[in-house]
């Protein structure tokens, strides 16, 4: 049976997200209150930081960094080198005539929040506020992304694109040193790297490490836009110094969505669910199979790589497909590795979700537990956050303990060195 625990009120549209099956058999949950809860990492959590990211570009690039534009009908557009104007605020109402009034289905996106949506669009403005909110949800520690911040990636000038990486990883560092540092760290931003710029990419690489970062956040391309034959792409040789660096210092590899290309390549009716299924959450996976099928991780056995917030449903399918593909195309596959892509996935990689039944639903039969890591993705739309306990409950009610406990936060702990919360 399907009940609810209702802590504030909440809308129609956002309603699903207090069902729950409860917790029967469960020894332990994910509920705040619970003295033997989970000790939980989210492995993909967000600043909600502005256009102060880009105060510390190079004055070179001050006039292309990516700015709000007002149009005479009073729209306001978000400008970047790398996307298409991303519309702000809608004209004016006194802008140009309507022969009718505008339906739901036309009204702008912040008309039709509910509360719920309200509450995340002003969540995680500061380290205060994100502490006890994530308190509140349950989280113990977080691995934390940006949201303005990906137009870091949005030119196809990597060496520009490198420039806005560097401003937002001393913004971080000013926001959140405290906080990142020392055995106890519970907030853990990672670097952004605009890879295409190897050289600029190196030193940064270095800077981070030298400065608490546990690691990197790589673009899903190493030069933004869609793969094209001849472009520079992960597979390519010169990236053997990178990779070897940052075997040396022990940073993780992360690609999250919506950092190759413009996530916003379709518009229209439908616009909304096809961008994000198809030109945003599938965009990690060529990255983690250039990486796997051209032997980084044979010739680099300490290397870790993980995919953010592209869900878990696909990994399965993933795995079948690359040893598929070795096996089948054996006559042109190059390298011949001496392992099944699979198994480097299994000993190198993860994934990230918020909520995702199909992977989940086999995790244990195909043994990927140790590849699995739970996120509320705070404070996005997307996420799990403020009702993650619920989630948690609506996907793992048929995994084993131990199984519930890795994901929720053994695996984040084990790859970022993250300590505490051990259950006695």
């Amino acid at each position: 049976m399907t009940v609810t625990h209702e802590r504030d009120p909440i809308g129609p549209k956002n309603a699903w997200r207090l069902e729950t099956p409860g917790v029967e058999g469960w020894s332990r949950t994910a509920r705040p209150g619970d003295p033997r809860k989970y000790f939980m990492v989210s492995a993909d959590c967000h600043v909600m930081e502005g256009m102060a990211v880009f105060e510390r570009v190079e004055p070179q690039y001050r006039q292309r960094i990516p700015r709000f534009e007002e149009r005479a009908d009073g729209a306001q557009y978000l400008i970047s080198e790398g996307n298409r104007p991303q519309l702000v605020r809608p004209p004016s109402k006194d802008s140009a005539p309507r022969p009718v009034e505008r339906s739901e289905d036309g009204m702008p996106a912040r008309s039709r929040m509910e509360p719920e949506d309200q509450r995340r669009i002003l969540s995680g403005r500061s380290v205060e506020q994100r502490i006890a909110d994530q308190r509140a949800d349950g989280v113990d520690a977080e691995i934390v992304f940006p949201t303005t911040g990906l137009l870091c990636w949005a030119t196809p000038d990597p060496v520009f694109a490198m420039a806005m990486c560097r401003s937002w990883n001393r913004w971080v560092v000013d926001e959140m040193g405290d906080h990142m540092r020392g055995p106890n760290a519970r907030i853990l931003p990672m670097a952004l790297i605009a890879a295409g710029d190897i050289d600029g990419a190196m030193r940064e690489i270095r800077w981070a490490a030298e400065n608490s970062f546990r690691g990197v956040c790589l673009g899903n391309t190493p030069v933004y836009g869609p793969t094209e034959f001849g472009k520079l792409q992960y597979n390519d040789p010169a990236f053997e110094p990178m990779w070897s660096l940052i075997e040396e210092t022990g940073l993780v590899i992360t690609f999250h969505v919506s950092t190759g290309k413009d996530p916003r390549a379709s518009g229209g009716n439908g616009g909304a669910i096809t961008n994000y299924v198809c030109h945003s959450m599938e965009t990690t996976i060529e990255p983690i199979v250039q990486l796997i099928s051209s032997g980084v991780f044979h010739r680099h056995p300490r290397l870790t790589a993980g995919l953010v917030e592209s869900g878990i449903g696909f990994v399965p399918w993933l795995l079948e497909a690359m040893d598929y593909a070795c096996r089948a195309h054996h006559v042109w596959v190059r390298p011949d590795l001496p392992e099944l892509p699979s198994t480097y996935f299994r000993r190198h990689c993860f994934a990230t979700f918020q909520e995702d039944h199909v992977g989940l639903a086999l995790a244990e039969q195909l043994d990927i537990v140790d590849n699995l890591m739970w996120a509320n993705d705070y404070p996005h739309h997307e996420g799990c956050w403020p009702h993650s306990a619920e989630a948690i409950e609506r996907t793992m009610g048929h995994l084993s303990d131990s199984s519930r406990e890795k994901i929720l936060g053994r695996n984040a702990a084990r790859v970022f060195g993250l300590q505490g919360g051990d259950h006695e």
